[in-house]
Order: C-alpha cells, then sequence, then structure tokens
C-alpha cells in the first residue's frame, strides 16, 4: 500500500505546485492512515484544510481504497 499512496501523492503533487505549494509523503499506516506534510504555499493558506480533506483525501482514497484518512503532520 505504501508505494501506491506514494505513487497517487506523485500524481497530484505537480496540482499543487502550480499554486505554489507542495505535498509530501511522511508514512502510512497498517490500518490505512496516511500521514503528509503540507509545504510551500500550503503551509499558511487559509484553505489549507479544504485542500487536504476534499483535493489530497478525496484523490488518494480514489487511488488507493485501502486508505482510511489522511493527516497532516
Amino acid at each position: 500500500m505504501k508505494e501506491e499512496v506514494k505513487n497517487a501523492i506523485e500524481e497530484i503533487r505537480p496540482h499543487l505546485q502550480a499554486d505554489g505549494g507542495d505535498v509530501e509523503f511522511v508514512d502510512v499506516s497498517e490500518d490505512g492512515v496516511v500521514k503528509v506534510r503540507l509545504l510551500g504555499a500550503c503551509e499558511g493558506c487559509p484553505m489549507r484544510q479544504m485542500t487536504l480533506t476534499q483535493g489530497i483525501t478525496n484523490f488518494i482514497k480514489k487511488k488507493v481504497p485501502e486508505v482510511t484518512k489522511v493527516e497532516a503532520v
């Protein structure tokens, strides 16, 4: 599952980078919780939570259905 999550993150990164942000894979637990680090413009953005839930989480869950949750660390 780890490689699948990393691949999904690599797919979504260019969309965030186009707006000056970025996302970095940190870890994935056995129960499907993915930890990511938001970087660049995403760090202090007021839309950060929406980007995480509606953008990153939905995309990763679509690509890797075993993912239960995505958290920013």
